[in-house]
């Protein structure tokens, strides 16, 4: 903005000025500092500065981000259900994440850029112009990728963990902090409060806790829960989930018997003998990547060390999506068709 003139202000112009503000006022115009102006402080009345605590950091917003980049499909749909397309520059996952037309967010792919099939790298986030990305370690995150929050704060990029991938202690890789469904919420309010849509956040909140005290209330119970073990891939070593991720939520809430909630991590490979000693009645495979569903459950029935494994010798194999079963807003309709699968298949024991 330029200097005015260094001479004093004629007293018609100053009526005329008066006048215009005055004008401007009563259009709606703005005529107060913005919030996060150049002096960093919000507009009077406005809902900036916000403080939310994300993965045991307290995080300050004087504004809301406007060109967020996304990592994976369930924290991409996260700012779909939330509405939020318009600050968005892209998102980044692969195409092998299942179906991604029938769920009530679909029309923000058609909205937001689909910015690479690989895997985020900082370039990415740097060629779209990112103002924060959200990913999760393992989620896009990753010190040996050299993709870290502490990277992209190097070239002026915020970011903002998933939470279902908060690090559950210094200096160690393993993943979880608290409940699965928790921290879909906990993202969901935080969100809503870094973008100013509170009242939608909460919404969606209250409709996620009911759907999923819905099917829990309909889902088998005592000692008619089954044992469910989630198989993700692997043939060496199972690749699964344990006490803090999706899976273990969505197992327990839908009347099963989380064989893996003893393991205080999110996803972890574990040996093929604690599956066989923990002898799963039911086994759900994790749908994605370029193994089918298919391939994997021909695999676990031809696999011998698992033929007298209860799932495998009484064919009670269930499949759900991936996006159903990492932190996602799929996660409570998963819970109700989880719980009907094994309703369905309900165990007998002599």
């Amino acid at each position: 903005m330029r200097k005015p003139p260094r001479h004093s202000v004629r007293p018609a112009v100053l009526a005329l000025a008066l006048a215009t503000a005055a004008a401007l006022t009563g259009c709606g115009a703005q005529v107060t500092p913005a919030a996060g102006g150049q002096d960093g402080r919000a507009a009077a009345g406005s809902h900036y500065p916000v403080t939310v605590e994300n993965c045991g950091e307290q995080k300050t917003y004087t504004k809301a981000p406007q060109r967020v980049v996304t990592n994976d499909v369930g924290i991409t749909e996260i700012m779909f259900a939330l509405g939020l397309e318009k600050h968005m520059a892209g998102f980044v996952m692969p195409d092998d994440k299942g179906d991604l037309a029938s769920v009530p967010w679909s029309s923000g792919y058609d909205k937001v850029k689909w910015l690479s099939k690989k895997q985020i790298n900082k370039e990415m986030a740097l060629d779209a112009r990112a103002d924060l990305v959200f990913a999760g370690w393992n989620y896009g995150f990753n010190e040996g990728e050299g993709f870290t929050p502490a990277d992209l704060k190097k070239v002026g990029i915020d970011s903002y963990l998933l939470s279902e991938s908060c690090r559950n202690g210094r200096g160690g890789t393993a993943r979880g902090v608290m409940p699965p469904l928790d921290a879909l919420y906990t993202d969901l309010l935080n969100l809503g409060k870094v973008f100013d849509v509170e009242d939608r956040a909460e919404a969606l909140v209250t409709k996620f806790r009911k759907q999923v005290a819905d099917a829990q209330a309909g889902a088998l119970k005592g000692a008619d829960r089954p044992r469910v073990f989630l198989y993700d891939g692997g043939q060496d070593k199972p690749f699964t989930s344990g006490l803090y991720a999706a899976p273990h939520d969505i197992i327990t809430r839908a009347g099963g018997d989380h064989v893996m909630k003893d393991l205080k991590d999110s996803w972890a490979t574990v040996g093929w003998e604690t599956v066989v000693e923990r002898d799963p009645e039911v086994i759900v495979i994790n749908d994605y990547g370029d193994t089918t569903a298919e391939q994997k459950r021909k695999f676990l029935k031809s696999y011998p060390p698992l033929a007298q494994v209860s799932a495998v010798k009484n064919d009670r194999i269930v499949v759900l999506d991936y996006a159903d079963l990492v932190e996602s807003p799929r996660n409570p309709a998963a819970v109700a068709s989880l719980a009907a699968d094994l309703k369905r298949l309900r165990v007998t024991r002599s």
